[in-house]
This record gives structure tokens, sequence and C-alpha cells, in this order.
């Protein structure tokens, strides 16, 4: 399994997220706790947080820490079939 996280900064305080990659299936869940969390499924995943999970796997692939098909599964799902950038 392959976990990615993330936080945003909002009015109530910081929100965060974990997407997990797991025998070809995304899921995102998200907290409000560091400590001790207790995370909840998002659904619907809306295409903003899918975009900064994608963001988050193309860097992490960048750093040859990711396999290039997670980033073109992402990229799949937002319909975008953008160009390669591989190299």
């Amino acid at each position: 399994m392959e976990s990615h996280e993330w936080f945003e900064n909002t009015d109530t305080g910081k929100v965060y997220y974990r997407g997990n990659y797991q025998g070809g299936k995304w899921t995102i869940m998200t907290t409000t706790q560091k400590r001790d969390p207790t995370w909840t499924d998002v659904t619907p995943v809306t295409a903003p947080i899918w975009r900064t999970l994608r963001d988050i796997v193309w860097k992490k692939y960048q750093r040859k820490r990711c396999p290039w098909e997670r980033v073109a599964e992402l990229d799949h799902i937002l319909g975008a079939d953008l160009p390669a950038q591989r190299r």
C-alpha cells in the first residue's frame, strides 16, 4: 500500500488528508486531529482534492519515490490526459 499525506489550513484549523493506493484503487481519507486521528473516508472526492494528490504524487515521481503509473492514473481520473512529462 502506498500512502500520501498533506494538510490544508482552514478557518477552523488544519485539515489532514491521506490518499491510499492499494489493489489498483485510490481511497481518500480526512481528519482534523494530528495525534490519535480518526480517519473518515471522503466521498465523493472533489476535483481539487484529486489535483492536490496528483501534485504530491508528481513531486514524488520526480524524486524517484513513486512510479509513473500513479501519476498517469490520477491524470486519467481527472480526465486531463496531460502530455507525458516523464523526462
